[in-house]
């Protein structure tokens, strides 16, 4: 490159020189100097670690911050342009916000660090700030919710996003940043974005030599200008790099002790006397390792390898004595060091000046010290690739940007020339890390096997709502890139044409789509093109959790005990990757064994019996939780241990998925146990445990277990406790019983709650009072304690209330009123329960038994007149007024609405479940009356007598009471009774005399009453009459006897009320078997029909429905017909002359 095209930091504006501390660029930095900050257009660079890729962020972040520059200077606008910072690692998060947070402050620009490690933030500092330095996993949690929240606002401010070793796709976690750079893409397309900086959104991408770098730059949409490729000889030295792959042990933690023994020997070949870094993977492991060091230094007496001249000696002990560490005082006079964060910062500043002197020749370190305090080394060795990773629980491979940083730390480019990467693995990833260094490992999307939960993610954001746009999320995808150009990387054929790629996607989409579907997670119209997010899918997204662990939370029995939603979780994909090893079988069937009966629940073989040896990872899974919550574990093995606490952490959060989604579904028990389960499992201890004391800070295992001794095992106990006998049995000095006393604090303040049953002001709806009482003033810590208060029917399993309360807020005493139906027959419990959200041990429950009226249980026969009309329970309760003369319709969410004292909450933003059982509000009569056939017609022609006869018109126009016919005639029609095969299906047989079915054994239970056997007999006696008066009359009509009785037809019933109304003007010209259609004779079966509704002068309601026999049959229910004032006055009229010949 041409010495004269270097640019220099004075062809910045003037208020952006004091950012850099050096005058000129450097050649990477000057060449790509016009495309960061004179343009806006995308840019891809692939250059070697140390070659100052980080300055082409600043230039383009100085390029954003330019549109403030006026004519009176910069005028900086808070948060109304934002970039975004997205790096693999926490450290190197914050290595990049101390960077940049000191040399913008002075401009008023604000950084917001969005980690793990920082919680403190909110929706309205990230609207302010105006850069967001973020991991790809939190930037995909945020902006999830930030969406719905309405962070629309947030997204469209975005016009700089940063990507930081973007070759970080080629890992598993590649997957969410491809997945948030794909919504970022899709939501610029928005038409409401196009006036918002989002629109025009600009990407920078770095990252280490890589030869697919044109992949990613169609994918970032980089023109040719925007994508630079730069090799080893833009390194400030030359780099030589070794792997060495050796034999792995038993378990990790003994393969990494073991290659401390190698250390030495590979110095000593390859270093040339000159400083070293060694990388561990543990505190635990550097200092071991420079203890190896400093053993085998010793050996060598004053001619250590380490140690070359005198005055470097004396420098040395005169050093050692200032550090406070002792280890670390031994080692320093051999040349050897460690230095992490357990080191207090004036050995850790003495550590770092020897080095930099060069004293120090060798420095055992952890790999957060890759991205922190510029310490570069001619020589760095990377002592194992793998590192325990506190989430997983579990050994893993260092992302490949971590390796890559390690090894940028080798060179020191005013000392040195070269420098030498020594890289100690395995024997079967050696070829992976060769290829990593030379540049030669293909960047491959991660995003196929993680498609459902990215997927659903999108479409609870509603940034996908239907199949074209899902199909068009995944081609802003980099899967889509190298699909197209390696499709058989993806399990597809090699040369697919474009239009066959895209119907592949469209396959996948449909599939995907139809899975999450049948799991109900996502809701689909009939053509599957339309695409809505239901809760299940909202709670997988909003936990994180993977697609398998929400099927078994969905597939979860609605009673769920804690075993069951403990198994649930030991089935959980986010531990699959835990594995049962050879060597702890042992352990594990020894405590499975449990013969102290430590444990509450065991595994179990198919004869329910202990099992004696444990088979799969869920078993040991299973064993591992319960050993755990015991509060005494006797797992002592330190991969078991960190196995223990990864399951702890991932089956909490998965616990709080499963409560809310058993919230959702109105699930009152397993609702409670998942609750439970998920404050265990973050406390480590049982509700019932005898060490609930070690939730407190200060109280391990020992002392728990001294307070025990002295009958002091809850929080109670302790606050009555004397605090000098507590320091006489733990054996501690004063003012250690003060302490833990004053760690009482820290608890929520004391509740309590009362709970007692009223009656409603409607008949049979009844209340529950629920009154809250704080019983101490909350204390002044910062902490916010929260507590649901979940009230359920035990019998029904059914949720009647639920409220999350913050407990040092609420109004004290705060009530609450639960609205609900008095049973009819037999108890109902209901149990109120306040649990507290991190705290085990100091829950409150009560229990309330609720019984039947008195003027019920006098008197078991009698039943309400209104129950429900089919199989499946209504989603509406009817209520029926005493004057009988209006009914009207509340559902039970109005019913708790409506009520005074009750508390204004939404349980679940959606409307209730089909399968949600509520018990209809019904009003009982003081008197049991039984309604007949006979009664109903008694008290129709009673009601007959005293209304006067209309005359018939001259015309033949339709009279009144004719239309009041017509009307009522449809009406009987529509709604017919089905009685039922075993009650009033009449079989009339050819034979001589007809053949009844016989009488029912027991009462058969109607709306109308009740029908006996007396009954039965009373309409058998008249069928049978109507028989004989049918025979009759063809007898006398014809002249002839009848050699046989007649059989029941229609056509006879029709002769017969001809006969005995052929007197009545107003139903001569009715046909009557129009009348009769819905009780067509079929196969010798008469169905009897009946006037089921009358509402006129009188309101009366007889509903007849089939007993046990028949459960599945509902009545058919007629729609309202609306009338006009005349018919409607005089409806009734009809009847006079319809029952005349009764």
């Amino acid at each position: 490159m041409d010495t004269y095209s270097v640019k220099a930091v004075t062809d910045l504006p003037p208020p952006f020189r004091s950012i850099f501390s050096f005058r000129y660029f450097n050649s990477l930095q000057s060449e790509c100097f016009s495309t960061c900050f004179l343009s806006d257009v995308n840019m891809v660079i692939s250059a070697p670690t140390g070659s100052g890729k980080t300055v082409l962020f600043e230039l383009c972040i100085m390029r954003l911050l330019s549109k403030f520059i006026t004519g009176d200077g910069f005028i900086h606008q808070k948060g109304t342009l934002k970039t975004v910072y997205i790096a693999p690692s926490k450290a190197l998060v914050q290595e990049k916000l101390r960077d940049w947070s000191q040399k913008l402050n002075p401009m008023e620009i604000t950084c917001l660090e969005l980690t793990g490690d920082n919680e403190s933030y909110n929706i309205q500092s990230i609207r302010d700030a105006d850069i967001i330095l973020t991991t790809p996993e939190k930037f995909d949690v945020v902006t999830r919710y930030c969406i719905k929240d309405g962070g629309l606002g947030f997204f469209s401010d975005v016009a700089l996003v940063l990507i930081d070793e973007v070759h970080l796709l080629n890992d598993p976690r590649g997957a969410a940043l491809e997945a948030i750079v794909s919504r970022i893409k899709m939501l610029a397309r928005k038409p409401e974005m196009q006036s918002s900086p989002l629109s025009n959104v600009r990407f920078l991408a770095v990252s280490a030599t890589i030869p697919n770098i044109n992949d990613l730059g169609e994918w970032l949409m980089a023109p040719p200008q925007g994508i630079k490729r730069f090799g080893e000889e833009m390194r400030p030295v030359r780099l030589t790099t070794k792997v060495f792959g050796y034999t792995p042990a038993k378990n990790d933690f003994l393969f990494e002790k073991r290659l401390q023994n190698y250390i030495f020997d590979l110095l000593l070949q390859y270093s040339g006397g000159k400083s070293a870094l060694i990388f561990c993977s543990t505190r635990k492991g550097a200092q071991e390792a420079a203890q190896r060091l400093a053993q085998i230094a010793m050996t060598f007496g004053h001619s250590s390898p380490f140690v070359r001249s005198r005055d470097q000696q004396d420098r040395l002990k005169e050093a050692s004595l200032s550090c406070s560490d002792k280890q670390l005082q031994s080692y320093v006079v051999y040349g050897v060091g460690y230095h992490n964060g357990g080191l207090s910062s004036k050995d850790r500043s003495i550590i770092e000046g020897l080095f930099l002197n060069g004293d120090l020749r060798v420095l055992c370190t952890t790999n957060t010290l890759a991205h922190g305090i510029n310490l570069p080394a001619h020589t760095v060795v990377i002592k194992s690739t793998q590192y325990f990773n506190k989430e997983k629980g579990a050994y893993v491979e260092y992302d490949r940007s971590m390796v890559l940083q390690m090894c940028g730390r080798a060179g020191r480019p005013p000392f040195d020339d070269t420098g030498i990467v020594i890289i100690m693995t395995r024997k079967e990833t050696v070829h992976l890390y060769e290829n990593l260094l030379n540049g030669c490992e293909i960047v491959e999307s991660q995003l196929l096997p993680c498609m459902m939960e990215h997927l659903t993610a999108e479409i609870v954001q509603s940034t996908v709502s239907d199949i074209t746009r899902a199909i068009e999320w995944m081609k802003c995808s980099f899967l889509y890139i190298r699909m197209k150009k390696s499709p058989q990387s993806y399990s597809f054929l090699k040369g697919l044409s474009g239009d066959q790629i895209e119907k592949h996607l469209l396959e996948i989409c449909v599939e995907k789509v139809k899975e999450l579907s049948h799991y109900q997670m996502v809701w689909t119209d009939e053509d599957g093109f339309l695409l809505r997010a239901l809760e299940p899918g909202r709670l997988m997204t909003k936990y994180y959790l993977k697609f398998d662990t929400m099927k078994h939370i969905i597939q979860a029995p609605v009673n769920c005990n804690i075993e069951e939603t403990l198994r649930i979780i030991c089935q959980a994909e986010e531990t699959a990757w835990i594995q049962l090893r050879r060597n702890e079988k042992k352990c594990l069937n020894d405590i499975n064994n449990d013969k102290d009966g430590r444990l509450r629940y065991h595994v179990l073989d198919d004869r329910g019996k202990r099992k004696k040896r444990i088979q799969t990872r869920e078993e040991k899974i299973f064993i591992l939780v319960n050993d755990c919550l015991s509060g005494d574990p006797l797992v002592r093995d330190l991969s078991m241990s960190q196995d223990v606490n990864s399951i702890c952490t991932n089956g909490s959060r998965i616990a709080k998925c499963m409560k809310e989604y058993f919230m959702y579904n109105k699930s009152y028990r397993g609702a409670l146990s998942a609750t439970m389960i998920a404050k265990c499992l973050h406390q480590k201890l049982w509700d019932d445990s005898p060490y609930l004391l070690k939730q407190l800070p200060g109280i391990g295992m020992v002392t728990a277990k001294a307070l025990q001794s002295m009958g002091v095992t809850s929080f109670d106990t302790l606050r009555e406790a004397d605090p000098r006998k507590i320091e006489l049995v733990t054996g501690r000095k004063y003012p250690f019983g003060n302490h833990i006393k004053e760690s009482l604090f820290l608890l929520p303040p004391k509740v309590q709650m009362v709970v007692e049953e009223s009656k409603g002001q409607k008949p049979g709806i009844s209340k529950l009072l629920i009154t809250l009482t704080r019983l101490s003033q909350p204390s002044h810590s910062a902490r916010t304690h929260y507590a649901d208060m979940i009230v359920g029917v035990e019998e029904e399993n059914d949720i009647l209330f639920f409220e999350r309360i913050r407990v040092e807020d609420f109004s004290s005493p705060y009530n609450a009123t639960v609205l609900f139906s008095t049973p009819q027959r037999g108890k109902m419990s209901i149990k109120a329960n306040l649990i507290f959200e991190q705290f085990i041990g100091i829950d409150l429950h009560q229990k309330v038994v609720v019984t039947p009226p008195a003027e019920l249980s006098l008197n078991p026969k009698c039943k309400p007149r209104v129950q429900q009309l089919c199989s499946s329970e209504p989603e509406d309760l009817c209520i029926i007024n005493n004057d009988m003369t209006s009914t009207s319709i509340v559902t039970p969410d109005e019913l708790i609405k409506n009520s005074i004292s009750m508390p204004s909450f939404t349980l679940i933003e959606e409307d209730p479940p089909d399968d949600v059982n509520y018990t209809p509000v019904l009003e009982a009569e003081d008197d049991c009356k039984i309604i007949t056939e006979r009664t109903v017609f008694d008290h129709i022609k009673k009601k007959a007598k005293d209304l006067p006869v209309l005359p018939l018109p001259s015309d033949n126009k339709s009279s009144p009471s004719m239309q009041a016919f017509n009307l009522i005639r449809k009406r009987t029609r529509e709604d017919y009774v089905d009685f039922g095969d075993d009650c009033l299906d009449l079989f009339i047989s050819k034979s001589p005399s007809a053949q009844f079915p016989e009488a029912p054994s027991e009462p058969c239970t109607t709306d109308a009453g009740i029908f006996t056997s007396s009954h039965y007999t009373k309409v058998v006696r008249n069928i049978s009459s109507l028989l004989e008066n049918t025979a009759e009359d063809k007898e006398l009509d014809t002249g002839q006897q009848l050699s046989e009785p007649a059989t029941l037809t229609e056509e006879t019933v029709m002769q017969q009320m001809r006969k005995k109304l052929k007197n009545s003007s107003i139903v001569d010209n009715l046909n009557f078997t129009k009348v009769w259609d819905y009780g067509k004779i079929d196969k010798g079966m008469i169905k009897i029909p009946m006037i089921t509704e009358v509402k006129d002068n009188f309101n009366m309601k007889m509903e007849m429905k089939s007993p046990c026999p028949n459960p599945g049959k509902n009545l058919h229910r007629s729609e309202a017909v609306t009338a006009d004032e005349p018919r409607r006055n005089h409806s009734f009229l009809g009847f006079q002359s319809v029952f005349s010949f009764l």
